[in-house]
């Protein structure tokens, strides 16, 4: 039995006289709904700029320290679909917060806790009895961190698929106001990265809160929870403003949504699953470019800063005496994501434009040959910084420096392409197939989380394998950007952003 349609109306008898249209929600509707984009990303942000060296500082080895970010995609490989279905079934009639809504404060909520336990891991650790000796395997904090890290994940997953399912909701998968709702919401991740890394790369945080600084946690720990903090206070603010001030669309999706008896959630996994057998080959390759990109983001997002700390400025957490040569590359790579994301905002605003020009597909591929052209020139400068004299002082020359940040910049726009166009190609293909739009964006989410698993679990031990650098997965994030392009040129060429519209033959 195929997924049911959502009814469009139009029943037979009643009044002669057709209802007027509904009236379509405000912009500035859709603006306010996706500005939770903001408080999450900027979580999300001191997690990939700091988090990587942080859990090597606990004494996690480089060559182990991509597997700690398996938490991530196995939570989501079920969590964000999961969410997704339960929202699509529920009647907005019967929750005060309407479809959507609680799930978005409930992770928010799972965000707020996670960043806590994740920022006061090395303390809890201590009271488990860790040995804080410089370069010492803290095991206490180690399994804290991991559990912190897990549910910060599922809160992550938990409340940006609603988010996205909510704007597509509210924008009826109307084809124009689609795209600008995704780039609305690229807006907001743009600004919470902004802020996020700009958090990340200064380095006197334990001066305004200097109750964070404790025994078992030293300067840089203490930055990592003031952090935090901070990210905990832009969450509420930004989960209020989406949450309570924007209501359910009444005239869309209401329909779909009834409360789900124990057989249908029982049967979730073959409902998600048994839905691809009616995907049409446009969706197929949405799934396969979303593939390649993430494979190609993905060793990026896991290694952006400790590459700079370890092959630009040629530091290493685990060696005491280099261990601040890595911590100014670590915070100069989050100064060269907070330009990334100054770029991403840019071009977030320009998106709408650009895909009714060009061609969502054309657009998507340039954006991943791009990429793959910066992944390459990565390896260039780590090559150039292999055999350069870097003097007595050991600081890196202020040209390789430069082309290291500039390479994070430009890749901001790209990264903006990812964070919209296959979203709102996803949220308008799925309505012919009749999906929900929160099981849809689960069925995205899965095209993202099993690269990520792959990645996590061949990053580490493939870099090993070639010396212990970081250099072969750029080479792999390369390769993969390059024929995600290549696809997405040929299998979605000029594609459209929405249904087709329907003709009335007379």
């Amino acid at each position: 039995m195929p997924p049911r349609r959502p009814n469009t109306g139009g029943g037979g008898g009643g009044t002669s006289s057709a209802a007027p249209p509904p009236r379509k929600v405000p912009l500035r509707s859709l603006l306010r709904a996706a500005s939770v984009a903001c408080g999450v990303q900027f979580g999300w942000a001191l997690q990939l700029s700091l988090l990587t060296p942080y859990v090597q500082e606990l004494g996690i080895p480089h060559a182990f320290a991509s597997l700690v970010w398996l938490c991530g995609p196995l939570s989501g490989l079920l969590v964000q679909p999961l969410v997704g279905h339960l929202s699509d079934r529920i009647a907005p009639a019967n929750s005060p917060l309407g479809r959507r809504r609680p799930f978005i404060a409930a992770g928010a909520a799972s965000i707020a806790f996670s960043v806590l336990t994740v920022g006061f891991s090395a303390d809890l650790g201590r009271l488990f009895g860790d040995n804080i000796v410089p370069g010492s395997t803290r095991f206490g904090a180690i399994i804290v961190y991991l559990i912190g890290f897990w549910l910060l994940d599922v809160g992550n997953n938990a409340t940006q698929g609603p988010c996205r399912a909510f704007l597509a909701d509210l924008t009826e998968n109307d084809p124009r106001r689609t795209r600008i709702a995704n780039a609305y919401f690229s807006l907001f991740m743009a600004l919470g990265n902004i802020l996020g890394y700009a958090t990340g790369a200064y380095n006197g945080w334990y001066k305004i809160f200097p109750f964070t600084i404790t025994e078992s946690c030293s300067v840089s720990c203490a930055n990592l929870k003031s952090a935090f903090l901070l990210d905990i206070i832009i969450l509420a603010i930004t989960t209020y403003v989406s949450v309570v001030t924007v209501q359910d669309n009444p005239t869309f999706g209401s329909d779909e949504a009834a409360p789900p008896s124990s057989h249908e959630e029982e049967a979730f996994l073959f409902e998600l699953f048994g839905s691809f057998k009616y995907f049409t080959m446009p969706v197929w390759m949405v799934l396969i470019v979303t593939s390649l990109t993430w494979i190609g983001w993905f060793p990026f997002i896991l290694f952006d800063t400790d590459w700079m700390g370890r092959e630009i400025y040629r530091g290493s957490p685990e060696i005491v005496a280099d261990t601040q040569k890595y911590h100014d590359g670590v915070r100069m790579g989050s100064f060269g994501l907070m330009l990334n994301s100054v770029v991403l905002g840019i071009t977030s605003i320009g998106m709408e434009k650009l895909c009714r020009k060009w061609g969502a597909g054309l657009v998507w591929g340039v954006s991943n040959i791009i990429m793959a052209l910066c992944f390459v020139a990565m390896l260039i400068i780590t090559y150039v910084a292999q055999n350069l004299d870097y003097g007595p002082s050991g600081a890196p020359p202020t040209g390789i420096v430069a082309a290291s940040l500039i390479v994070f910049t430009i890749l901001g726009a790209p990264l903006s392409v990812t964070y919209s166009i296959p979203y709102a190609m996803a949220a308008s293909r799925v309505e012919n197939l009749g999906l929900g739009q929160g099981l849809a964006m689960g069925i995205l989410n899965l095209s993202i989380v099993i690269p990520q698993i792959i990645v996590s679990l061949g990053s580490g031990p493939w870099d090993q394998l070639f010396g212990g650098g970081n250099a072969p997965s750029f080479w792999v994030a390369a390769a993969a950007s390059f024929v995600g392009g290549l696809v997405a040129i040929l299998g979605l060429p000029r594609a459209r952003l929405g249904p087709k519209k329907k003709t009335t033959q007379r």
